[in-house]
């Protein structure tokens, strides 16, 4: 086996680490910062690269954990659904504000008891804004699936209005 050296066998797979976490986090800063750590991570394990098969494939394996790891922080920093970002009509009366408001919350109650891809997925497109092709980047899945999720996320939503709505809660 042959001696592992940091300037000649890691620092060139620099770019490729690049691209890498590029393609996952899709932010230039964050994906230089995950190739930053990785090569800090790995030369702090500098004893263990001659017991490594291949050192391209776990520096490759690190940086990919790290920047889902990154992806996933930031995913959890998305913007959450509140009542505060409803706006009642200023022209209201009392009670049909009271009444728009009740509305709301039991519109958000009914998002925040959907499994979590069809409320991420229902959060990005309608809330953000994102397009079906975003929303698929970003979660790791087809736009066909994005579509489904959305459409039987929407239908549960307006099932459960319509349901409490016409029984009463």
């Amino acid at each position: 086996m042959k001696e592992i050296s940091f300037r000649d066998d890691i620092l060139p797979l620099k770019d490729k680490l690049f691209r890498v976490a590029l393609r996952i986090t899709f932010d230039r800063a964050e994906a230089e910062d995950i190739v930053q750590e990785t090569l800090i991570k790995v030369w702090n394990r500098r004893e263990e690269w001659n017991s490594l098969e291949s050192i391209e494939a776990y520096c490759l394996t690190l940086t990919k954990n790290l920047a889902i790891d990154m992806r996933e922080r930031m995913d959890s920093k998305a913007e959450e659904l509140t009542p505060e970002h409803d706006r009642t009509q200023d022209d209201a009366t009392p009670y049909e504000q009271l009444e728009q408001k009740e509305r709301l919350m039991l519109v958000h109650q009914l998002i925040d008891e959907l499994p979590e891809k069809q409320r991420q997925i229902m959060q990005m497109r309608d809330i953000e804004e994102k397009s079906y092709k975003e929303i698929a980047e970003t979660l790791d899945i087809t736009e066909e699936q994005v579509k489904i999720n959305l459409f039987r996320a929407r239908q549960k939503v307006k099932q459960g209005f319509l349901k409490l709505n016409s029984y009463g809660l």
